[in-house]
């Protein structure tokens, strides 16, 4: 009996504004020694993530299918398909219900390409595939000259010396639609941040600008009531950690909906308080993902002043609530954190956060004072204007960090989702 033909397809595909400037890589490997059989690129115009990533995948199979007259033939052709996609992984191997209507006759046409039983799917972390991933940035860079992607100019095959690729390749095996665990969700495959030189000042005002690939958009949600919230009660991280009260959970489940109609988010990360991984929680459930805890993003400890409302604050420690106001340096009564030390914390955070989802778009479940740190920062204002934002329960707000430095405020305190 005639062995299977055995090819390795690894596929990605990118989003430059998700959705925005797209295009999706992908490459057919000989699992036996690492050798490059085909290539495939293209820029497919305005798209979301994981549109472009369904159309690497296509590619790929389409690819595979070419080099096996027939492939067709049951028994032909054995494919195992890995992508640093958590979302399309999960959704073909039939663990994940497809719900949005631009996945779902992507997600048939994948589907026919092949007989079912010559297909695997494997997630891989990103850094596993940067061939595909470098093709969909080379396909998103022509699409930006106005061009296509041309397999003459790539240079895409650099970044996987096949010298040592075929030791990483697992064998083509399994039962069909047999995907490996992985801890990563979807994510989009943007752009490479060029390593620097030597560190430069971030470029402003309105003045051409290099392409600095995607930046790191980190959504902003404020969680849900809690029973304190309506009384507006100091709430921080050295009280009672409430839980949600039921308004809180009708809110937490109204922005889930919205955030999985929109399909831009890819990772989820928490404060470590209750009614934040309550809150994430809800998300999670609805887009398929698991929820990171950050430390970092717990709120304010105000101390003494926990629990109480601001006229119960300004009737018992009058004297140390003017100072408070005066200045972010002072800490509440009784050992809490001043707004300094809580920007010294948001800010590590955020360095942190944003080296480690580079280019990806990132649901951050906080408070009230990380957030309006956050956007603080990111407009350069001064500390006073803390009090000059408002934030309500279950808001959306966005900020964008780019790779020279700046940041772009994209929204504040969004609460259409809950009309």
């Amino acid at each position: 009996m005639t062995q299977p033909r055995q090819f390795v397809i690894e596929a990605d595909g990118g989003s430059r504004g998700n959705p925005g400037p797209a295009g999706y890589g992908a490459v057919v490997i000989d699992p036996a020694t690492g050798e490059t059989l085909a290539e495939a690129a293209e820029y497919i115009g305005v798209a979301t993530n994981n549109v472009a990533e369904y159309k690497g995948l296509i590619a790929g199979l389409k690819a595979a299918k070419a080099l096996v007259p027939d492939a067709s033939a049951d028994g032909a052709l054995r494919v195992r398909v890995r992508m640093d996609s958590k979302l399309v992984v999960e959704q073909m191997s039939g663990r994940w219900k497809i719900k949005h209507p631009d996945m779902k006759p992507l997600a048939a046409e994948a589907a026919r390409i092949l007989p079912a039983s010559a297909v695997t799917y494997e997630w891989i972390p990103r850094e596993r595939n940067k061939h595909a991933d470098r093709l969909a940035n080379e396909a998103m860079d022509a699409g930006k000259r106005g061009k296509q992607w041309e397999p003459s100019a790539s240079t895409a095959s650099l970044d996987t010396p096949r010298s040592s690729a075929a030791s990483g390749l697992p064998p083509v095996s399994g039962p069909p639609g047999d995907a490996a665990a992985g801890a990563a969700k979807a994510r989009a495959a943007l752009a490479s941040r060029p390593a620097a030189a030597s560190p430069a000042a971030p470029q402003v005002g309105w003045g051409a600008a290099p392409d600095l690939g995607a930046p790191a958009t980190f959504v902003l949600l404020r969680h849900g009531e809690t029973a304190l919230t309506p009384e507006k009660r100091f709430s921080g991280s050295g009280g009672s950690d409430p839980e949600l009260s039921a308004a809180g959970r009708h809110q937490a489940e109204c922005i889930a909906r919205s955030l999985a109609d929109r399909g831009t988010v890819e990772e989820i990360v928490s404060s470590p308080l209750r009614r934040c991984r309550e809150t994430a929680a809800a998300v999670a459930a609805r887009l398929g993902l698991e929820v990171r805890i950050e430390e970092g993003l717990r709120e304010t400890d105000f101390g003494a002043w926990e629990g109480l409302t601001f006229a119960e604050v300004r009737e018992r420690y009058g004297t140390d609530l003017d100072a408070w106001l005066a200045s972010a340096k002072v800490a509440p009564t009784g050992g809490g954190e001043s707004f300094a030390e809580v920007a010294r914390r948001v800010s590590a955070t955020r360095d942190r956060l944003t080296t480690r989802y580079a280019g990806r778009t990132v649901l951050l479940v906080t408070h009230v004072t990380p957030i309006k740190t956050l956007v603080r920062l990111a407009l350069g204002a001064p500390p006073e204007a803390m009090f000059r934002m408002e934030l309500s329960a279950a808001s959306v707000s966005a900020v964008a960090y780019y790779a020279d430095g700046n940041a772009s405020v994209r929204l504040l305190n969004d609460t259409s989702h809950l009309r």
